[in-house]
């Protein structure tokens, strides 16, 4: 039987008793998140924990199994953004950089701006960012008005759907399954605790994208990729004329969407360990023909004295 070990610190303050974790991860969310739930009293009495922390203390969760606390593998680095008391229980509700971001920007117009260029001034004005960025989309013109980083961000993510998300200081901007992390095998037959994953031909997955921009004078410019008769998919990209990037993006979005293998989510425990943007190779010997890689969009961790469990999202196939 393992042990479940935890070494949770907020601000200078290191936790000694838990309810539970819940922690939130995604290549397609701007932030991770967590949610730590503490008891509301311990041995009979009130638990108070608002004199010892507070919104913006920074935090650091390490859970693992039968481990020294030093060799616990980190789960979750951000800040404290809100305190509750829900049904008797003290919930500690944190997010990752994207904290920072929430900062209100100077107004400014940008023209003929890329997506990387756009955001090293954002990062810029926050200060302490880095950004790293291979995403080859501009805008003909950027307004920022009454607007927050965190608004900026939100507003590239809808419109080019790229993959945007932290590591530690660094702004990670990229076309959709570009950065490929470390491999992970997960077995039918031996790791996979629960799949709800569904196997799909290609044959059968008939796509068309449509995506929109428009030019200078507001018209709309217009590029399809896909086979005419299949599911449509349309996404709108405002200030965007280069008719070449609007066919790049109608090929990205086909390319997340047109493979034969699964899709969906399955449940492991946290070792082994893995994250967004890391390759899940499934196996099952009863059927070897489904065996493949697949790029793993999100991860939902959960931890208690019960046990530790991941959820994994997986995305494209990646061979």
């Amino acid at each position: 039987m393992f042990a479940m070990n935890f070494d949770i610190t907020i601000g200078s303050f290191r936790l000694t008793m838990l309810d539970s974790v819940e922690i939130k991860r995604s290549v397609e969310n701007l932030a991770d998140t967590a949610v730590i739930t503490l008891p509301g009293t311990a041995y009979n009495r009130a638990l108070e924990v608002e004199d010892k922390i507070g919104e913006g203390d920074p935090v650091c969760i390490r859970l693992g199994y039968d481990a020294d606390m030093e060799e616990l593998p980190v789960e979750f680095e951000g800040y404290v953004d809100t305190i509750s008391t829900e049904e008797g229980s003290i919930k500690i509700t944190c997010e990752d950089e994207l904290y920072a971001f929430r900062k209100e920007l100077v107004n400014t117009a940008l023209s003929d701006v890329s997506v990387g260029d756009l955001l090293s001034h954002v990062a810029g004005e926050i200060g302490g960012f880095d950004v790293a960025c291979d995403y080859d989309f501009k805008y003909d013109k950027f307004t920022i008005y009454e607007s927050t980083g965190f608004d900026i961000l939100k507003k590239v993510h809808e419109e080019t759907r790229a993959n945007i998300y932290f590591r530690g200081k660094t702004l990670h901007v990229h076309p959709q399954y570009a950065e490929v992390g470390e491999k992970v095998i997960y077995d039918f037959a031996l790791n996979i605790e629960k799949s709800e994953l569904t196997y799909k031909d290609e044959k059968g997955r008939k796509l068309a994208v449509t995506v929109e921009g428009t030019d200078a004078e507001g018209k709309a410019v217009k590029a399809t990729k896909g086979t005419p008769g299949g599911d449509k998919f349309t996404i709108k990209l405002p200030g965007v004329s280069d008719k070449g990037a609007l066919e790049r993006r109608a090929d990205e979005e086909l390319n997340t969407k047109a493979y034969s293998g699964y899709e969906g989510s399955f449940t492991a425990w946290l070792v082994p360990r893995v994250e967004p943007g890391d390759v899940a190779e499934l196996r099952d010997e009863e059927y070897q023909n489904k065996n493949g890689s697949y790029y793993v969009v999100s991860t939902e961790t959960s931890f208690s004295s019960g046990g530790g469990s991941r959820k994994i999202t997986i995305g494209k196939k990646i061979e």
